[in-house]
């Protein structure tokens, strides 16, 4: 019999940089991690699958990689094989650096797979080498387990290469990919038809990329592909998902696999409906009085993620109804650890006759940014262009996960 556990999508390093909350919000992933390493020992597993993406970004800190190690201790000690592939955010963007994630294997702390390539296009999946840390196949009491990366947006049209690079019996494949109609992410997908060919020759094929749960089917029924989703929440909307792992069981070539749910921070999004409201006062106490009632219903003492969605048509400028006034209002209602508004509310002004100009936030936004670039003559034509990249770099800081090379990169890219 063999016992082990299927993860995937860990994101280590994931936090909110502009938040008070970040300190917090970067240890809720390593938490999790090490509930899922300490369930690994208690139930004596043989190795533990990490699908893909076990950082968040591929350039992590150094405290982040010194965390890592400190949390797959104890799978080392206990002499746990921590086998992993690279999702599309492990990766490193530069040529002839070494990766995070090629570090911790050459450690000894994961057993990284990665196939290569044959001059003809093909796909080779050499014995893993402990003492380079590098390979793309290894064998566990009898289970040949093969490993395969984030490979891109063609991923389906590979699939028959790598079903004929594979000539042994009782097999696993370890794949960061995901299957349309099932993933909610919108690239690295391959269709559900592309998929099922990689079912004759493996018994289980471990998923990692989207993190919704989802199990493929043959045609005659039988479960081939697992997808676990991701253990914490990562992104809002995820807080839909059921979130876990799975721990599975393999006896006389038969694969059981037990969903084992998770304890992610609580995420709540919420649309606050403010139509009709005259004055930025009366929207306010509206806005406490629903947020309130949601925020009721919360049966958890951790601070929750909080996305607020700012609706309708309102007789204020939707400015004085700003970000910094509704953070205070939501530290009083429930403190959030971490709160991303979105203001969607239209100005609604008198205009001639019976008509009337609506008018939202963003439009507003548009406007005096380019009154603004518009004052300087000597951006005289780039108006547009400025404009909206001063609005990419505004989202991207308020998104707190952008870090000084990508604001770089987008102020030094050509203009359109």
């Amino acid at each position: 019999m063999i016992r082990f556990i299927h993860t995937a999508d860990i994101h280590l390093g994931k936090t909110y940089r502009t938040s008070t909350g970040e300190g917090e919000r970067y240890e809720d992933f390593f938490r999790m991690l090490g509930s899922i390493v300490a369930d690994a020992v208690s139930e004596q597993v043989d190795f533990v699958l990490i699908a893909g993406d076990l950082f968040h970004t591929g350039q992590i800190l150094p405290r982040t990689f010194a965390r890592t190690i400190e949390t797959l201790q104890t799978l080392k000690d206990n002499h746990v094989p921590c086998i992993a592939v690279e999702g599309n955010h492990d990766w490193i963007h530069r040529r002839d650096s070494i990766s995070w994630m090629e570090a911790l294997s050459q450690m000894g702390y994961i057993r990284l797979l990665r196939p290569s390539r044959t001059e003809s296009g093909g796909y080779r999946f050499d014995p893993f080498d402990p003492a380079t840390g590098m390979g793309g196949h290894i064998e566990i009491k009898g289970l040949n387990i093969y490993g395969l990366g984030y490979i891109g947006t063609q991923a389906g049209a590979h699939v028959g290469r790598i079903c004929e690079a594979v000539t042994t019996g009782n097999n696993l494949l370890l794949f960061h990919v995901g299957i349309w109609t099932y993933s909610p992410v919108e690239i690295g997908n391959m269709k559900p038809e592309e998929a099922l060919p990689l079912a004759a020759v493996f018994d289980y094929v471990a998923l990692g990329h989207g993190h919704k749960p989802y199990i493929i089917s043959t045609t005659g029924g039988r479960p081939c592909a697992f997808n676990p989703g991701s253990p914490e929440c990562v992104n809002f909307g995820e807080e839909r998902y059921d979130k876990g792992y799975y721990l599975v069981t393999v006896a006389d070539g038969v694969y059981a696999h037990e969903f084992r749910p998770t304890d992610p921070r609580p995420m709540l999004v919420t649309t606050i409906d403010l139509d009709g409201a005259d004055d930025a006062d009366t929207a306010l106490l509206r806005f406490r009085e629903q947020v309130g009632a949601m925020c009721a219903a919360i049966d958890d003492d951790r601070q929750p993620l909080l996305e607020v969605k700012l609706t309708g048509r309102v007789g204020f400028h939707p400015f004085e109804l700003g970000r910094e006034r509704l953070r205070l209002a939501l530290g009083e209602i429930c403190n959030p650890l971490h709160v991303e508004i979105k203001n969607h509310l239209s100005l609604v002004t008198a205009g001639s006759g019976t008509e009337t100009e609506k008018k939202s936030l963003a439009e507003i936004e548009r406007e005096v940014l380019r009154d603004l670039v518009a004052a300087k003559s000597e951006y005289k034509g780039r108006e547009d262009e400025l404009v909206r990249l001063s609005l990419a770099i505004r989202d991207q800081v308020l998104k707190g996960e952008v870090d000084g090379e990508e604001l770089l990169g987008l102020l030094m890219r050509e203009p359109a």
